[in-house]
């Protein structure tokens, strides 16, 4: 399951192609996960744009079952030219330890799961807060 950038980072409406800088989808054939081998990487996005000064980037990556159900995600928003705080992670959702977390400003909190598809919508929405929010500081 994939879902699109929801916005343009540089202007209102769709992500345009050309600013999607990494982006690989069904990499089973080559699964290096260790103990979750039997997971298959479905989507591995980055996006880099302009954002508060420096450059913002987004990380969406998906692990799926044999059935195609999303079993293990991370969704990233960095600025690592604001904070140095979890590797310039300024909001993010994931799964890592089996445990719905989210991350903000270096703290982490756990979270309400009801799907990959909610969670996704929830972190984009707040990214498009947390950049409308930078643009409107002098």
């Amino acid at each position: 399951m994939r879902l699109s950038l929801p916005w343009n980072p540089g202007h209102d409406g769709a992500l345009k192609a050309n600013e999607v800088l990494h982006q690989t989808h069904h990499l089973c054939e080559n699964p290096s996960m260790g103990r979750r081998a039997d997971l298959c990487k479905d989507t591995d996005d980055e996006a880099r744009f302009p954002c508060a000064g420096g450059t913002g980037i987004l990380r969406e990556e998906v692990w799926v079952d044999g059935e195609g159900k999303v079993v293990q995600y991370n969704l990233a928003f960095l600025m690592p030219h604001l904070s140095a705080v979890d590797n310039g992670r300024i909001l993010g959702f994931d799964n890592a330890h089996g445990i719905h977390e989210r991350h903000f400003m270096g703290e982490v909190s756990p979270v309400e799961f009801k799907s990959y598809s909610a969670t996704a919508r929830s972190f984009y929405r707040e990214v498009v807060a947390l950049r409308k929010s930078y643009q409107e500081k002098p």
